[in-house]
Protein backbone atom coordinates (compact mmCIF):
# COMPACT_ATOMS: atom_id res chain seq x y z
CA UNK A 1 0.00 0.00 0.00
CA UNK A 2 1.07 3.63 -0.48
CA UNK A 3 1.45 6.45 2.31
CA UNK A 4 -1.75 7.58 1.20
CA UNK A 5 -4.40 8.33 3.64
CA UNK A 6 -7.91 7.11 2.49
CA UNK A 7 -10.73 9.16 3.29
CA UNK A 8 -13.69 7.95 5.24
CA UNK A 9 -17.48 8.36 3.16
CA UNK A 10 -18.60 9.64 6.36
CA UNK A 11 -16.14 12.79 7.20
CA UNK A 12 -17.25 16.08 5.85
CA UNK A 13 -15.42 16.87 2.31
CA UNK A 14 -17.36 16.91 -1.06
CA UNK A 15 -20.87 15.51 -1.65
CA UNK A 16 -20.94 13.28 1.38
CA UNK A 17 -21.20 15.48 4.12
CA UNK A 18 -22.39 14.35 7.15
CA UNK A 19 -26.07 15.97 8.57
CA UNK A 20 -25.44 17.64 11.91
CA UNK A 21 -28.25 17.92 14.55
CA UNK A 22 -28.15 21.73 14.45
CA UNK A 23 -29.17 21.51 11.45
CA UNK A 24 -31.77 19.21 12.23
CA UNK A 25 -32.98 21.80 14.73
CA UNK A 26 -32.76 24.50 12.09
CA UNK A 27 -35.11 23.04 9.91
CA UNK A 28 -37.38 22.13 12.28
CA UNK A 29 -37.04 25.79 13.34
CA UNK A 30 -38.04 27.16 10.29
CA UNK A 31 -41.32 25.21 9.73
CA UNK A 32 -42.09 26.17 13.38
CA UNK A 33 -41.90 29.67 12.05
CA UNK A 34 -43.74 28.85 8.95
CA UNK A 35 -46.64 27.32 10.77
CA UNK A 36 -46.49 29.75 13.84
CA UNK A 37 -46.47 33.03 10.98
CA UNK A 38 -49.39 31.39 8.98
CA UNK A 39 -52.00 30.44 11.50
CA UNK A 40 -50.93 34.29 12.67
CA UNK A 41 -52.09 35.17 9.19
CA UNK A 42 -55.44 33.10 8.75
CA UNK A 43 -56.38 34.52 12.20
CA UNK A 44 -55.44 38.09 11.35
CA UNK A 45 -57.09 37.83 8.03
CA UNK A 46 -60.24 35.74 9.73
CA UNK A 47 -61.02 38.70 12.76
CA UNK A 48 -60.64 41.17 9.55
CA UNK A 49 -63.56 39.41 7.98
CA UNK A 50 -65.65 39.27 10.74
CA UNK A 51 -65.21 42.79 11.78
CA UNK A 52 -65.39 44.00 8.07
CA UNK A 53 -69.25 41.36 7.74
CA UNK A 54 -70.14 43.07 10.76
CA UNK A 55 -69.71 46.44 10.15
CA UNK A 56 -70.24 47.47 6.71
CA UNK A 57 -74.01 46.68 6.85
CA UNK A 58 -74.24 49.89 9.71
CA UNK A 59 -72.20 52.06 7.38
CA UNK A 60 -74.46 51.16 4.39
CA UNK A 61 -77.29 51.96 6.00
CA UNK A 62 -75.90 55.79 6.87
CA UNK A 63 -76.90 58.60 5.10
CA UNK A 64 -75.29 58.74 1.70
CA UNK A 65 -75.24 54.57 1.71
CA UNK A 66 -73.26 52.31 -0.21
CA UNK A 67 -72.11 55.39 -2.42
CA UNK A 68 -70.55 57.13 0.16
CA UNK A 69 -68.61 54.57 1.84
CA UNK A 70 -67.23 53.15 -1.48
CA UNK A 71 -66.69 57.33 -1.95
CA UNK A 72 -64.33 57.14 1.21
CA UNK A 73 -63.55 54.15 1.06
CA UNK A 74 -61.66 54.79 -2.64
CA UNK A 75 -60.21 58.43 -1.46
CA UNK A 76 -58.54 56.36 1.46
CA UNK A 77 -56.93 54.17 -1.19
CA UNK A 78 -55.41 56.55 -3.21
CA UNK A 79 -54.32 59.00 -0.31
CA UNK A 80 -52.61 55.75 1.25
CA UNK A 81 -51.19 54.71 -1.95
CA UNK A 82 -49.37 57.96 -2.55
CA UNK A 83 -48.25 58.08 0.87
CA UNK A 84 -46.55 54.88 0.90
CA UNK A 85 -45.05 55.52 -2.50
CA UNK A 86 -43.44 59.07 -0.95
CA UNK A 87 -42.24 57.49 2.36
CA UNK A 88 -40.39 54.04 0.41
CA UNK A 89 -38.75 56.62 -1.66
CA UNK A 90 -36.95 58.75 0.93
CA UNK A 91 -35.34 56.25 3.60
CA UNK A 92 -31.75 56.15 2.95
CA UNK A 93 -28.93 58.12 5.02
CA UNK A 94 -30.73 58.61 8.40
CA UNK A 95 -30.17 57.38 11.41
CA UNK A 96 -31.58 53.69 12.88
CA UNK A 97 -34.83 55.35 14.53
CA UNK A 98 -35.86 57.22 11.62
CA UNK A 99 -35.51 54.85 9.14
CA UNK A 100 -37.76 52.83 11.49
CA UNK A 101 -40.24 55.26 11.86
CA UNK A 102 -39.77 55.45 8.19
CA UNK A 103 -40.37 51.80 7.67
CA UNK A 104 -43.72 52.13 10.29
CA UNK A 105 -45.06 54.95 8.23
CA UNK A 106 -45.04 53.28 5.00
CA UNK A 107 -46.27 50.23 6.59
CA UNK A 108 -49.22 52.41 7.96
CA UNK A 109 -49.84 53.90 4.18
CA UNK A 110 -49.88 50.44 2.69
CA UNK A 111 -52.37 49.50 5.07
CA UNK A 112 -54.15 52.46 4.16
CA UNK A 113 -54.15 51.45 0.36
CA UNK A 114 -54.82 48.12 0.39
CA UNK A 115 -57.23 47.58 3.86
CA UNK A 116 -60.37 49.81 2.30
CA UNK A 117 -59.98 46.96 -1.19
CA UNK A 118 -60.16 44.23 1.20
CA UNK A 119 -62.76 45.64 3.62
CA UNK A 120 -65.18 45.81 0.61
CA UNK A 121 -64.04 42.42 -0.43
CA UNK A 122 -65.04 40.94 3.06
CA UNK A 123 -68.60 42.36 2.02
CA UNK A 124 -68.88 39.74 -1.16
CA UNK A 125 -70.37 36.55 -0.48
CA UNK A 126 -68.46 33.27 0.49
CA UNK A 127 -68.00 31.12 -1.96
CA UNK A 128 -68.26 27.57 -0.40
CA UNK A 129 -70.33 29.02 2.53
CA UNK A 130 -73.58 28.04 2.84
CA UNK A 131 -74.68 30.24 6.10
CA UNK A 132 -75.94 33.34 6.65
CA UNK A 133 -72.80 34.89 7.89
CA UNK A 134 -71.35 34.61 4.61
CA UNK A 135 -74.61 36.02 2.59
CA UNK A 136 -74.39 38.98 0.40
CA UNK A 137 -74.81 42.00 2.11
CA UNK A 138 -76.66 44.33 0.26
CA UNK A 139 -75.11 47.76 -1.08
CA UNK A 140 -71.63 45.78 -1.20
CA UNK A 141 -71.97 46.50 -5.42
CA UNK A 142 -72.88 49.91 -5.92
CA UNK A 143 -70.00 50.37 -3.05
CA UNK A 144 -67.69 49.01 -5.05
CA UNK A 145 -68.43 50.72 -8.36
CA UNK A 146 -68.34 53.98 -5.99
CA UNK A 147 -64.85 53.03 -4.63
CA UNK A 148 -63.61 52.65 -8.00
CA UNK A 149 -64.79 55.55 -9.58
CA UNK A 150 -63.73 57.77 -6.43
CA UNK A 151 -60.27 56.15 -6.39
CA UNK A 152 -59.88 56.79 -9.98
CA UNK A 153 -60.85 60.37 -9.68
CA UNK A 154 -59.20 61.21 -6.79
CA UNK A 155 -56.14 59.97 -7.97
CA UNK A 156 -56.04 61.53 -11.22
CA UNK A 157 -56.96 64.57 -9.73
CA UNK A 158 -53.80 64.17 -6.95
CA UNK A 159 -51.66 63.31 -10.33
CA UNK A 160 -52.42 66.53 -11.87
CA UNK A 161 -52.16 68.50 -8.45
CA UNK A 162 -48.52 66.95 -8.33
CA UNK A 163 -47.48 67.47 -11.80
CA UNK A 164 -48.34 71.10 -11.51
CA UNK A 165 -46.95 71.85 -8.48
CA UNK A 166 -43.46 69.72 -10.04
CA UNK A 167 -43.85 72.11 -13.38
CA UNK A 168 -43.56 74.94 -11.38
CA UNK A 169 -41.02 74.22 -9.00
CA UNK A 170 -38.88 73.38 -12.62
CA UNK A 171 -39.72 77.05 -14.10
CA UNK A 172 -38.44 78.29 -10.89
CA UNK A 173 -35.02 76.66 -11.27
CA UNK A 174 -34.86 77.43 -14.85
CA UNK A 175 -35.77 81.29 -13.73
CA UNK A 176 -33.49 81.44 -11.28
CA UNK A 177 -30.63 79.78 -13.26
CA UNK A 178 -31.22 82.42 -15.39
CA UNK A 179 -30.96 85.08 -13.46
CA UNK A 180 -27.61 83.76 -12.30
CA UNK A 181 -26.58 83.12 -16.03
CA UNK A 182 -27.85 86.70 -16.55
CA UNK A 183 -25.55 88.47 -13.76
CA UNK A 184 -22.66 86.69 -14.80
CA UNK A 185 -23.15 88.41 -18.25
CA UNK A 186 -23.87 84.23 -19.97
CA UNK A 187 -20.77 82.84 -18.39
CA UNK A 188 -20.48 80.34 -15.73
CA UNK A 189 -18.93 80.52 -12.78
CA UNK A 190 -15.57 78.44 -13.74
CA UNK A 191 -15.52 80.39 -16.78
CA UNK A 192 -15.99 83.59 -14.68
CA UNK A 193 -12.89 81.91 -12.22
CA UNK A 194 -10.68 81.71 -15.14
Amino acid sequence: MSGRQVRKPTEETGPHVRFKARDGFGIAGAMLCLVVGLGAILLVMGMWKRFARETVPTLVDLPGGSWALGSVLGAITVLGATGGLRCAAGASGRTRLARGLHAAGTAVCCAAAFGPLFYLLSGLPGKNCRSESCAYIPGIGSAFLAYALSAGVVGWLLHRWISTRSEERASQERERLRRLRKKGKGKSRAVRGR
